[in-house]
């Protein structure tokens, strides 16, 4: 199921176009990184998304529901950690979240209930009483995951989730995100600048500049456009010989072959590692090493934006 929609959303603020005709589909239970450099349009996409500003033009869905005409309906699906969050912090963490509860219409025994087990999940159970001024910046994000999790939504939107945190801290705040994600089946769209972040949890991403989306996919697929649709895998052997090179030629799919002292650099169609392998097998050859050379994040970011 589709749970988040783009359809040639546009905004434009004082005749300069911040969000232009952005088209994109984020299927349920994916974690999506949303990437770009600040100023790049994230934020804005997310609250026309979320139906807190109004689109120039295009439409927004969560859950086939309507952004602009049905905003009560994705409010009630949704969650949002904007970049800066805010609680009062002249309050417990207990009481923030039961006045979160109690807007959303949870009241009374139900309101406690969720409120505990929402502090539970994400680590904060002993500091369920404790003044929120108290609080870390990390220990703050995590009460913000908490705030999201009384209603337990569908939709989770993140905007730079880890910012002004402490690397430790920025650790457990991905490994949350990722353990609530699963353990909820809830979709999650995470807006970060933070390449190494977003691939280290995320299976899908977006990438935009200037408003408009240059790439989207899995990283896999991504992966490979960026190396022109081919794989390149690296092979260390015990010892090269003549018989292997051929056998390695006749699997279907290869299209190269780079002979090193004692290295086989292969270009194919596919990831044929096993295909290789076996044909290496059957020649008595022994792989001390083998790898798959694949674009990370970071190469597919900077190949994208540099075409763009």
């Amino acid at each position: 199921m589709v749970m988040v929609e783009a359809k040639n959303l546009t905004k434009v603020y004082n005749s300069s176009t911040v969000v232009d005709c952005l088209n994109l589909k984020i299927d349920e239970g994916q974690l999506y990184g949303f990437l770009g450099p600040n100023g790049a349009g994230k934020t804005t996409t997310i609250l026309m998304l979320l139906g807190l500003t109004e689109p120039t033009s295009g439409t927004g869905f969560i859950a086939g529901f309507n952004s602009s005409r049905e905003p009560l309906k994705v409010k009630r699906i949704t969650g949002y950690i904007p970049e800066k969050v805010g609680f009062y912090n002249d309050l417990t963490a207990r009481s923030n979240l039961i006045y979160t509860a109690n807007l959303n219409g949870i009241r009374g025994k139900q309101a406690e209930m969720e409120v505990a087990r929402s502090l539970e999940d994400v680590g904060l159970k002993e500091k369920t009483n404790s003044l929120v001024s108290t609080f870390s910046k990390g220990m703050k994000q995590r009460l913000a995951i908490a705030d999201i999790l009384v209603k337990r939504p569908k939709v989770a939107f993140l905007d730079e989730p880890t910012s002004g945190i402490d690397p430790a801290g920025i650790a457990q705040t991905l490994d949350l995100i990722s353990r609530v994600a699963k353990e909820n089946n809830m979709t999650i769209v995470m807006s970060s600048h933070q390449l190494s972040q977003v691939e280290r949890i995320c299976s899908h991403v977006g990438m935009i500049s200037k408003g408009r989306l240059l790439a989207e996919g899995s990283i896999e697929q991504l992966g490979k456009k960026a190396g022109g649709g081919k794989f390149a895998i690296e092979i260390q052997l015990a010892e090269i010989t003549q018989d292997i090179v051929d056998a390695i030629k006749s699997v279907r799919g290869v299209l190269n072959i780079n002979r090193g002292e004692n290295t086989l650099n292969i270009v194919c169609t596919d990831d044929l590692r096993r295909e290789i392998s076996r044909v290496i097998s059957d020649k008595n050859g022994l792989i001390t090493q083998m790898k798959l050379q694949s674009y990370g994040l970071e190469d597919i970011y900077m190949k994208v934006f540099k075409e763009a």
